[in-house]
C-alpha cells in the first residue's frame, strides 16, 4: 500500500484536493475531522483539555473557539494543547492505515496541514503539496467567517513557509489555475504512482522515533523526487 501525505498552508486548496481523491475512490485520512472527533462530546482529548484548560468544556465537548481563544499568541499553552492532542489524532490515524492495509488498497491519502511541521512525513511513499500564489490565498482565507489579518498572519507563522514545503515536496499541484486542472494533476500523479513499491507500511518505528535527527534530505526519497506534475 503506497502512503501518500497531502500537505498545503492553509487557503492553499488542499481540502479541495483531498476530496477529488474520494472521488477517485482512493480513501483519505482527513486530520482536520479527527480533531473534531477528539474534541468533540465523548471524544478521548475532552477530559485531558478540561484539566489542562479549566472552562473550556461544555456540555460535554471542547469549546473550539474558547479554546483557540485561550491559545492564541501563548506559545506554551499552544504547545500544551498539541501535547494533549496530537497523540490522540495519531492514533486515529494508525487505526486508518491499518483499515486500508486490511482491505489491501493500493493508495491511501493522509491529508495532513501539518504534515511537515510535525513530522509525519516520514510516514509517507509520496509527498503532495497543494499551493496557489499568496494573493489568490490570502483572499480565500480572508473571505472566510471570523477571519481576521491578525488571526490569518498567526496561522501562517506557526506554519511551515510554502515555498519550503513545495521544495519537500515530490509533486507541487496548483490550484490557482481552476479544478479542473487541478484534477488532471492529481489523477497523473495517481497514475504515476502506481506501479511503485511501497517502503512505508507497515511503519518503521525506529525511523519515526530518530526523524526528528535527521535533515529533511537525509530521507530515502522514492524515485519521483521533485518533480512537478
Amino acid at each position: 500500500m503506497i502512503v501518500l501525505g497531502l500537505s498545503g498552508s492553509i487557503g492553499m486548496g488542499k481540502s479541495t484536493a483531498s476530496a477529488m481523491f474520494r472521488r477517485m475512490g482512493v480513501p483519505v485520512y482527513d486530520s482536520d475531522a479527527s480533531v473534531h472527533v477528539v474534541l468533540g462530546k465523548g471524544g478521548t482529548a475532552v477530559a485531558p483539555i478540561d484539566a489542562a484548560f479549566p472552562g473550556i468544556v461544555v456540555d460535554g465537548a471542547v469549546d473550539r473557539d474558547a479554546l483557540g481563544k485561550r491559545v492564541f499568541g501563548d506559545d506554551a499553552a499552544l504547545k500544551r494543547l498539541e501535547t494533549i492532542v496530537h497523540p490522540l489524532v495519531r492514533r486515529r490515524q494508525d487505526d486508518f492505515l491499518k483499515r486500508c492495509a486490511a482491505r489491501r488498497v493500493p493508495l491511501a491519502v493522509l491529508d495532513i496541514p501539518l504534515l511537515f511541521e510535525i513530522r509525519l512525513d516520514v510516514r509517507c511513499d509520496i509527498l503532495v503539496v497543494v499551493s496557489a500564489p499568496a494573493r489568490i490565498q490570502a483572499a480565500r482565507v480572508l473571505a472566510r467567517p471570523g477571519m481576521t489579518r491578525e488571526k490569518f498572519d498567526a496561522i501562517l507563522a506557526r506554519q511551515m513557509p510554502d515555498a519550503e514545503k513545495r521544495r519537500r515536496a515530490d509533486f507541487v499541484v496548483p490550484s490557482g489555475r481552476g479544478m479542473r486542472e487541478t484534477l488532471r494533476r492529481l489523477t497523473r500523479i495517481a497514475r504515476l504512482i502506481h506501479d511503485m513499491t511501497p517502503t512505508r507500511w507497515p511503519p518503521d518505528m525506529f525511523a519515526e522515533r530518530t526523524v526528528h535527527r535527521r535533515s529533511p534530505d537525509a530521507r530515502n526519497r522514492p524515485r519521483y523526487r521533485n518533480h512537478r506534475s
